[in-house]
């Protein structure tokens, strides 16, 4: 038997396993990512765990703490309320004001895991504060940071124009954004329609703790209040003006904090999801060991040599959004369009269409708990089951990973071919 069905038949069994039993999927892919990587694909311990994705755990980590405890200092309820006054009580409005003020940041050169991480823990406060769907809200978030993406100013945008650059064909930047920003915001819309008026998967006693937390943020805020909006303000400048890096600017910020108020801060760290860790943590190593192995590549080499050329294409956008659901969108993108450019010289395919088509398919699957912008959803709801909660984003990201490439072949692609 191949590795490479080994590999993908682990996966497989992990994913069944972890959602009809009680185990943290995390820990089946830690085994399984040693178990397979040792057997069958003939890697070194070190060589698999140069896959742990470090950097996602402390951004996790440090975002996570942070928002913890600024919630236990009230910081959190003050933001929230102000908020609310900002929409004028339209609490309908919050989602779409998160979903612009993603879009601005993205498309004015934050990377998207970045603007997530900001928005994600407030977004998720006011669906807890205000019965919103936690799941509407967290997945307005990742689209309207998708929305603006592409923009040229933008990392993935930059990224993407870039590596076209290199080849002999031409894809004008206003295409590539205006592909994501419309797909995304059809896909907010849909999502808002549809799921905006359903119950969220409350934990037991959620509904009354979140009555019995005061809604009303009357006065200012006090001095360590101040200091709390301060190292949130100081958060943002140095993740986006300054490119460092969020997770350790967040831990730093919450230590601060911390040290200032010890007597509410002892169990802050509490507030850090470390089950969602595991199970990110886990999950994302097993898939970097497949890219290490080759795994990966030859799955989309595989697709580019089948069929018509239009066929083909849409083969692409499916293994780019599977692929992409666990890994990152910049690597398989990065991965993707030296693959796309042969087929895109030999044939009749509209480069612009074909390439925005295949950003967008990888990226718009990033609702995947199993990606940065999923796992930062998952890991900020509040008052919700955690179970319950993340199967609801798996099934999610699963009708987008099924419909989404389908889409953006058709919209993009099928016309002008």
């Amino acid at each position: 038997m191949s590795a490479e069905v080994i590999s993908i038949g682990a996966l497989l069994v992990m994913f069944v396993v972890g959602t009809v039993l009680p185990i943290n999927l995390g820990i089946l892919a830690f085994v399984a990512t040693f178990a397979v990587g040792t057997a069958s694909l003939g890697l070194t311990e070190d060589e698999i765990f140069e896959g742990f994705p470090a950097k996602l755990f402390v951004t996790i980590v440090g975002v996570t703490y942070l928002f913890s405890v600024a919630r236990r200092n009230g910081t959190i309820d003050w933001l929230v309320a102000a908020g609310v006054r900002l929409v004028r009580g339209k609490v309908a409005l919050i989602p779409w004001v998160l979903f612009l003020v993603a879009a601005l940041l993205t498309a004015f050169g934050t990377f998207t895991p970045a603007a997530v991480a900001i928005l994600a823990p407030i977004g998720m406060n006011f669906a807890y504060r205000y019965k919103l769907n936690p799941l509407v809200v967290g997945m307005m978030v990742i689209s309207g940071g998708h929305a603006g993406a592409f923009s040229p100013l933008a990392v993935s945008g930059a990224l993407v124009l870039g590596l076209v650059d290199k080849t002999e064909l031409q894809v004008s930047a206003v295409t590539l954004f205006s592909a994501s920003f419309l797909i995304n915001l059809v896909l907010s819309a849909l999502t808002y329609a549809l799921l905006a008026k359903r119950p969220a998967p409350l934990a037991e006693g959620s509904e009354e703790a979140a009555e019995d937390e005061s809604l009303a943020v009357s006065g200012r805020p006090d001095w360590r209040q101040w200091l709390t909006l301060a190292c949130l303000v100081a958060l943002v400048v140095g993740a986006l003006g300054f490119h460092l890096e969020i997770g350790f600017l967040a831990l730093a910020a919450g230590a601060l904090l911390a040290l200032v108020d010890m007597r509410r801060q002892e169990k802050a760290v509490d507030g850090v999801s470390w089950s969602t860790l595991l199970l990110v943590a886990g999950m994302m190593t097993y898939i970097a060991m497949l890219e290490k192995a080759g795994i990966i590549e030859n799955i989309s080499e595989h697709a580019a040599g089948l069929g018509a050329p239009v066929a083909v294409a849409l083969l692409l956008c499916f293994t780019v959004a599977i692929t992409s659901a666990f890994a990152s969108s910049t690597a398989i993108l990065t991965a993707i369009i030296p693959i796309a450019v042969p087929l895109l010289l030999s044939s009749h395919l509209n480069a612009a269409g074909l390439i925005a088509a295949l950003a967008v398919s990888t990226t718009i699957v990033d609702t995947s708990p199993f990606s940065t912008n999923g796992a930062l959803v998952l890991s900020n709801a509040r008052g919700v089951d955690g179970r319950r909660f993340y199967r609801q984003i798996i099934g999610y990201t699963g009708g987008i990973v099924a419909l989404g490439p389908v889409v953006a072949w058709g919209a993009l692609v099928l016309p002008w071919s």
